[in-house]
């Protein structure tokens, strides 16, 4: 049976049981003063809000249809059971809205709770909540009080069935079902109810309806305000509660109130915070690691060999370097680099190795636990039987509305919308052709900024290192810092613009995919959003960490860019440092802009809606205009912050191995994020449809994906773009110095160049007295009959680099795979637990289907026997497979 026949099958019973007559016609006009404006009552005080649907007339197109199709739809919903009731617009703040309330009444409740399997109470639990542990007591500053941190007590559940009330914990009709229930349950109904048959084919659901712009909103009421607590008769005020104990920043240190998010939102955001919470936990850790790897690299700055070898003036001042580009650009001297080689230090040293393998471990046991916590998670809240969400899985409007052709569904023996494959494959085919389109605007992107850095890096050595320079002038802001700054700031603005595009972009190639369900959109636009995001974002940092100083050639035989501009080089400290200040400039801007952008955002959209709503002092503003003028969170508001956070934890894995400080930084920004998530949600968004999620979902795939890169771009980084493999090499291989063995290291690691080799239209304009000239590189000398040819150090050290990485790489997926093995996806207590709850819930059953078996047979005591012995093998035997 499909969804419209089902609705009309249970809209004939609800016209039976719901005998109740439509206040909204009968009561007297409404009058300010019969009614506190932060009521979530119909005009009665009795009956609750759960809904709220909002219109104005519009008289410049289809108004005729649209007031048709409203008629059709609210009668249709008084058919199921739900009760109306119709606010004028003349009563409302703006004086051109109208507003219908919408209230489901206990009998339509216990109909769809049932029709949707809702889990309620049947007995309070008797297995004891997890004990704190001694370091919890430690912990007590961050705690919540009890009452708020398991707002309710913990119970044995079982599905709802109106056939077993007297099962159930019911002592009042009107709070057994919470407010997060009774929405979801409402906005079921509001999904499925027709509004009329257009073309020959029924038309149903509240989304067609709002995409059609014939209701402007539907959303359930917030429970009251969120800086005060609720005023008898109203329930309640959660909202309250969690404003004050979660979205206040003072409130930063507090652990989250997850039963009450959850309660309140529902499973699927509860979920989020569940994991952005545990995702902050675990980054604390790596947090304190690489804080002191730094404080390390700090420590010890002042004792590196070869910062001090480079800034003393009787070795680096006497190191004459070849010039940084052609003609323009003059000879510099390595010492003026001394300020530049310190700061690299601190990022380049022996702690960069240990950091790098400790990351690839700190990755598993974060994916690791994170499978335990949500295993954890799906037995607090009900959701071992979980079966995906139904308004995730039914079919969209636009779908529907674009399908021409109708098929039966091999399961349901139904026909359903139907859409051949020949007819998506042009819109695939464009939406493939889209996607590589931006992918490829990204790359041509980044080369117009390497372009413009090679363009200005000229200007930049001119100016920075002139006849100053090699008067030992020492200065941080060498050549190829002063451009890497500029370079990575001019990056990230264009970052921000391409991404605001490219989200207009993506979601309307999605809807031209026309996908069938909203599962199938979001999967379709998860894809595209983070492929998109993963080359805008790190492409850059790609291009320094990977590329960048690698294909640079030698002085008289350099390698151009279009056979213009000459590759950039590294400094001679190595590139790591770069892509430290590349990754800095992204990551923390990218993180402040967010997080202003969230909390800047909605603010002053609502600042503006109510400013231009409130034109009538005089009348009530009442609760649900105050909601309607809040900002919509939308389908995909939890899309967009799950992409945040997963964009965030690349920069923490990927490059990590330059930029120790990367897990403080993102520990900062999630301490903020979360109560900025948290504010926003309680003051500045409308309260969202409760919706059940045991995961989170396609993106637990994607971590996974990062997370084994991560190991790879890693090992490939301190190869590669750290100066520690060279070290090594020389430090056991090449030094002669048995008491200090790293001195010689900077001499050893430049080559040397005659200036009489340099070709006419590279040698500087400018003639010096200089016979040669220094560069990094392992080359022979110019007196040698392999003249500038890589010399056996250089291969020595191109084998230790390919060695380190193939050694670490099977260390760090050894270590993985053990962790993953050892570390099982559900804890033992769970299991227990688990257990526990299904014999007991099958016991509460049995027992309840005894007491009314005995009922029915009356005083036969030999047949009630016979069938207390068939009940009791029935539950022996479910029990056994437990």
């Amino acid at each position: 049976m499909g969804d419209p026949d089902l609705l009309e099958v249970l809209a004939e019973e609800g016209e039976k049981v719901n005998k109740h007559i439509d206040y909204s016609f009968q009561m007297s006009e409404f009058q300010k003063n019969q009614q506190s404006k932060d009521s979530i009552f119909f005009r009665d005080g009795i009956r609750q809000i759960d809904f709220v649907l909002s219109y104005v007339d519009d008289v410049k197109k289809d108004a005729e249809l649209k007031a048709e199709r409203r008629k059709e739809f609210e009668t249709n919903l008084r058919k199921t059971g739900l009760e109306l009731e119709i606010e004028d617009k003349r009563d409302s703040e703006d004086g051109r809205t109208y507003f219908v309330k919408i209230h489901a009444p206990w009998e339509v409740l216990v109909t769809y709770a049932e029709v949707l399997g809702i889990k309620m109470p049947i007995k309070e639990s008797d297995i004891p909540r997890p004990k704190h542990t001694p370091i919890s007591y430690v912990l007590g500053p961050v705690r919540l009080p009890l009452s708020v941190k398991y707002p309710h007590p913990e119970y044995f559940t079982a599905q709802f069935s109106r056939h077993r009330q007297e099962l159930f914990l019911i002592e009042d009709q009107a709070t057994f079902f919470p407010s997060s229930s009774r929405n979801r349950i409402v906005y079921y109904i509001l999904s499925r109810c027709p509004f009329g048959i257009e073309d020959g084919k029924k038309r149903f659901g509240i989304e067609r309806l709002l995409n059609s712009n014939t209701y402007s909103s539907a959303y359930p009421l917030h429970d009251g305000q969120y800086w005060k607590p609720s005023e008898p008769p109203n329930p309640t005020n959660e909202r309250y509660t969690l404003h004050q104990n979660w979205a206040r920043f003072s409130y930063f240190y507090k652990e989250q109130p997850l039963d009450l998010i959850k309660n309140y939102y529902g499973e699927k955001i509860g979920i989020y915070f569940v994991f952005l919470g545990f995702y902050t936990e675990m980054l604390f850790f790596a947090a304190v690691v690489g804080l002191a790897c730094f404080i390390y690299g700090l420590l010890s700055m002042e004792h590196n060999t070869s910062s001090t070898e480079i800034c003393d003036p009787e070795i680096g001042g006497q190191m004459i370097m070849c010039p940084l580009c052609d003609q323009v650009c003059d000879y510099w001297r390595l010492n003026s680099t001394c300020l530049a080689s310190k700061f690299s230090h601190l990022f380049d040293n022996e702690s960069t190795v240990f950091f790098a393998i400790f990351m690839g471990i700190w990755v598993t046991l974060f994916l690791e636990f994170w499978k335990q916590r949500q295993a954890r998670l799906e037995y607090e809240w009900d959701l071992v039987d979980f079966e995906e969400e139904q308004q995730q899985l039914q079919l969209r409007p636009e779908f529907e509305a674009m399908c021409k052709h109708r098929k039966l569904n091999a399961v349901t023996k139904e026909m359903e919308p139907y859409m051949p494959l020949y007819t998506r494959i042009p819109w695939y085919f464009l939406s493939g052709a889209t996607v590589t389109l931006w992918m490829s605007l990204v790359v041509t992107s980044m080369v117009a900024v390497i372009v413009y850095r090679l363009s200005v890096f000229a200007t930049f050595a001119s100016f920075m290192e002139s006849d100053a320079s090699l008067k030992q002038v020492k200065s941080f802001l060498t050549p190829q810092i002063t451009t890497s700054l500029t370079g990575s700031c001019l990056n990230f603005i264009v970052i921000l613009i391409l991404n605001f595009f490219y989200e207009k972009i993506s979601a309307w190639i999605t809807k031209m995919e026309i996908p069938r369900t909203y599962q199938e959109y979001e999967s379709s636009l998860t894809l595209k959003m983070f492929l998109f995001q993963f080359v805008n974002f790190y492409s850059s940092c790609f291009y320094v960490a990977f590329f960048k100083g690698k294909f640079v050639g030698y002085p008289g035989k350099y390698t151009y860019l279009f056979n213009e501009w000459r590759s950039e080089e590294c400094d001679p400290g190595g590139c790591l440092i770069e892509l430290t200040t590349q990754l800095t400039i992204i990551m923390t801007g990218k993180q402040i802009f967010g997080n202003i952008k969230e909390a800047i955002y909605p603010l002053a959209l609502n600042w503006w809606r109510r400013r231009k709503a409130r034109t009538n002092s005089e009348k009530l503003y009442s609760r649900w205009e105050q909601d309607h003028d809040l900002e919509s969170f939308g389908p995909l508001g939890l899309f967009y912050e799950y992409l945040e956070t997963v964009t965030q934890f690349g920069f923490v894995t990927l490059f990590v191995a330059s930029f120790p400080l990367a897990p403080l930084l993102a520990l900062i920004n999630n301490i903020v994020e979360i109560r900025v998530d948290a504010w926003k949600l309680t003051t500045q968004y409308r309260r969202t449809v409760a919706s059940k999620a045991h995961s989170i979902g396609v993106w637990q795939d994607i971590l996974y994906g990062m997370a084994v890169l991560s190991v790879a771009t890693n090992a490939f980084i301190v190869a590669f773009t750290s100066d520690i493999i060279p070290r090594l090499v020389y430090y056991y291989a090449y030094s002669t110095n048995a008491t200090q063995p790293m001195t010689g290291y900077v001499n050893n690691s430049l080559s040397v160049f005659l200036i009489a080799d340099f070709p006419n239209h590279t040698a500087p304009s400018e003639k010096r007295d200089f016979i040669t000239c220094r560069y990094r590189d392992y080359r022979y000398p110019p007196d040698d009959e392999n003249k500038y040819f890589h010399n056996m150090q250089f291969w020595h050290v191109l084998a230790a680099k390919m060695t380190f990485i193939i050694v670490m790489e099977h260390v760090v997926f050894l270590v993985k795979f053990l962790l993953a093995w050892m570390i099982p996806d559900v804890p033992k207590d769970v299991v227990e637990r688990i257990k526990r709850e299904k014999l007991m819930t099958i016991k509460i059953l049995h027992d309840f289907e005894l007491n009314k078996l005995k009922e029915n047979l009356g005083i036969n005591s030999n047949e009630f026997a016979k069938h207390v012995m068939i009940e009791e093998n029935k539950a022996q035997l479910a029990k056994s497979t437990l």
